[in-house]
């Protein structure tokens, strides 16, 4: 990756890891403080649940003047019962505990509920239930939230990664895509322009201007323009431009004589057959549409053979005897920055700039090719 892509991986990584992890803070903090607040309310329930119980068989000894009989208590549980004196009766109270009236207290650790249900019968004023089981609870929820969140940090990190790379792939693709995209180009206009340099110097040398000489200069001056165009056409092909009321034939007729040089110097035929077809379409659209197909023709046709183009019933056809399109990459073929094959250059953005104005223009276009036979293109007007 360079320097660009890894910022970009680094920021989503980042961003997703940061926002997934106080996410996941917040739902255990959320699930801390219910199950806290569950614990605490079970604690002080239990509490009172064993003080009344207790005060409960207080008032019934006395009233049966039974002998008061041991309550069974949880392990968790301490109870005492506190005379009208202040003094402990039964049970144990926890150490530095002191009377402070009726009520629920937590002191050192324990949670104690004093209860004065026992309304001084068999001389008893208070019972008093003590636990120090929440905070061992607590102790434990607190580990057991951590180690889920512990444990939810590295696999949302490990889907945080996955994602960025996954993230990253079709940026990655679209950089490749320009990066090649721009070395095409610019092996495209090193042709035409290293050509009109030699033209000139040459005839700037020799103090003279040959035919051949002209010949090349045009024939490279027509190539940047080409490319021109095309780039003209990707970076403003929402613009819009005016349409005009056009006959095809003519429009092809220029589109011929303007790669007339370059089928001269490859020595390749033009056989055209054309009809009157009238079409509403901007110019300069349907020039670029004819000069990309008889551009590629040229392109990638074989020194000395022919290129057939026909307009006939509104249909339009071009047919080359070139290499050919194989049958897997056909499908492709029209798709922004995809080539059928590397021979002869180009940078994959003619055929697409095809596809777009026929489909902005209710125009049919359809694909016949065989490898090493030709190719042939059919074009059906509205």
């Amino acid at each position: 990756m360079n320097d660009l892509e890894k910022r970009s991986f680094r920021s989503f990584l980042g961003l997703y890891i940061i926002s997934s992890f106080l996410f996941i803070a917040f739902i255990g903090f959320w699930y801390y403080t219910a199950q806290k607040h569950a614990l605490e309310n079970e604690t002080y329930y239990k509490l009172q649940h064993m003080a009344d119980m207790k005060a409960g068989d207080i008032v019934m000894a006395h009233m049966t003047e039974a002998g008061l009989r041991e309550l069974i208590v949880p392990d968790d549980i301490k109870l005492a019962l506190i005379d009208t004196k202040g003094k402990v009766v039964q049970g144990e109270l926890i150490e530095s505990f002191t009377q402070k009236g009726t009520g629920y207290f937590e002191i050192n650790g324990y949670n104690v509920f004093v209860s004065d249900a026992p309304k001084e019968h068999l001389g008893i004023a208070y019972v008093v239930t003590q636990s120090n089981s929440l905070l061992l609870e607590l102790k434990t929820l607190q580990n057991t939230v951590l180690t889920l969140i512990i444990g939810s940090s590295i696999i949302m990190v490990i889907i945080a990664w996955v994602l960025s790379k996954l993230f990253m792939r079709p940026i990655r693709q679209k950089v490749e895509q320009i990066e090649r995209f721009i070395n095409d180009v610019t092996h495209e206009l090193n042709t035409p322009i290293t050509a009109l340099t030699m033209a000139t110097s040459q005839a700037l040398k020799q103090k003279s201007y040959t035919q051949k000489t002209f010949k090349n200069i045009s024939i490279s001056t027509k190539q940047l323009y080409d490319i021109y165009s095309s780039l003209t056409y990707l970076n403003f092909s929402n613009s819009n431009e005016e349409s005009a009321v056009i006959d095809i034939a003519d429009s092809l007729q220029k589109s011929i004589v303007y790669y007339e040089p370059l089928c001269e110097s490859k020595r390749i035929t033009v056989d055209a057959e054309l009809e009157e077809h009238i079409i509403t379409i901007p110019e300069a659209q349907l020039q670029l549409l004819f000069g990309n197909l008889i551009g590629n023709a040229i392109k990638y046709s074989p020194r000395g053979t022919t290129i057939t183009l026909r307009l006939k019933e509104g249909v339009f056809s071009i047919k080359d005897q070139g290499i050919g399109i194989d049958h897997d990459k056909q499908k492709d073929i029209f798709k922004r920055f995809k080539r059928g094959t590397e021979y002869s250059g180009g940078f994959g953005v003619g055929l697409n700039i095809v596809k777009s104005i026929c489909d902005e223009y209710g125009i049919e276009i359809e694909l016949d090719s065989v490898p090493n036979k030709g190719t042939e293109f059919k074009l059906r007007f509205p």
